[in-house]
Formats: structure tokens, C-alpha cells, sequence
């Protein structure tokens, strides 16, 4: 463990334990460097390093109540905090590794069926839109489809906007019984 840098005295160390944010400035121009060099070192990664960098700053911060002056220098505890924070990324890290390894495994292992499923089910719809017969399907295709308004459907149909959405209703419903959902009833 490094000692302390050559100005930093146990006034310093009080100043932290306080609660003094210049002491905490100067605990992290006068630690961050070796920190983040142990972290680089430890984890081969400068992003995670900086993160570690980071994360000991807000540990000490945080839980600034429990470090005792008269045990140790702040740099010297700073470091104790650093070495688990590197810990906990090095094992953050490792699961990751894992995970994505283990999902290039199953990826290889299992075919991907989503996109075919995706497009199986809105074929499914299309057609049983098109079993509805004009002019529910119609209005249906030019509500989910074109996106249309109820009111600019009615304006392009020429049909009064009551006749769209009960159109639309009822062929929501009949959708729902034919797909086998069961909460409506056929027309």
C-alpha cells in the first residue's frame, strides 16, 4: 500500500471523516491516479476502471461515519475500499462473461423462430380480416394497417362515423372469437 502523499497530514484525515467536501477533493486528486491504476491493472479495462475510480469515491462518501482517523490515513483506506470495489467489478465482470457466453451457446443451440412466428401470426390476422368481407374489412385494414382515424375513415368511405367504429367494434369482436381468445361473440 502506498503511504500517503507527502502533504497529507491527519488534519486531513479529520477534515474527511467530517464530512469537509475540500478534504474529499483532495483525497481524490491525491488517491484517484493510484486507484485507477490498480483498477486498470486488476480488470485490463480503462471504462470499468474509471468506474471503480468512481464507485470508491462514493463509497467513502457515503459511508464516511466509519472510517476512523486514528486506525488509518484516508488514502490508506480509500485503497481498502478500492481493493473491494475491483473485486466486485472483476466478479461483475465474470458473470457477464458468462451470461454472454452462455447465450452464444443457446443461441447456437436453439433456432430462432420469433421473426417466422412474427410473421406467421400477422398473415393469421391479414386473413381473417379479409374473412370479415366489405365493409368491416375494409375499415379494419384502413384502421390497423393505414392508421387511420375513425373520422378520417368515415371521410374517406363516405360513412357516417357511428357505422365505422361500429363496424371496427364488431369486427374486433369476431376477430377475438375466430383467433381463439372467446371473449366476444360472432356476428
Amino acid at each position: 500500500m502506498p503511504p500517503p502523499p507527502p502533504d497529507w497530514g491527519p488534519e486531513l484525515d479529520a477534515a474527511f471523516a467530517a464530512g469537509d467536501e475540500q478534504a474529499l477533493s483532495a483525497a481524490y486528486r491525491h488517491c484517484a491516479g493510484v486507484i485507477r491504476g490498480l483498477a486498470v491493472r486488476a480488470l485490463r479495462d480503462d471504462t470499468a476502471a474509471d468506474d471503480v475510480v468512481q464507485e470508491v469515491f462514493i463509497r467513502a462518501w457515503k459511508y464516511r461515519s466509519g472510517y476512523r482517523p486514528e486506525q488509518s490515513s484516508t488514502p490508506a483506506w480509500l485503497i481498502g475500499i478500492a481493493r473491494n470495489c475491483i473485486a466486485d467489478a472483476a466478479r461483475t465482470a465474470g458473470r457477464e462473461a458468462e451470461r454472454r457466453q452462455a447465450d452464444a451457446v443457446r443461441s447456437d443451440r436453439e433456432p430462432r423462430h420469433e421473426e417466422s412466428d412474427l410473421l406467421v401470426d400477422r398473415l393469421v390476422v391479414r386473413a381473417e380480416v379479409e374473412r370479415l368481407g366489405p365493409p368491416r374489412s375494409t375499415i379494419m385494414a384502413l384502421a390497423f394497417y393505414e392508421e387511420l382515424t375513425h373520422q378520417q375513415i368515415a371521410q374517406h368511405l363516405d360513412l357516417p362515423l357511428g357505422t365505422v367504429k361500429s363496424h371496427l367494434r364488431r369486427g374486433l369482436i369476431n376477430l377475438r372469437t375466430r383467433l381463439g381468445d372467446g371473449h366476444g361473440t360472432p356476428e
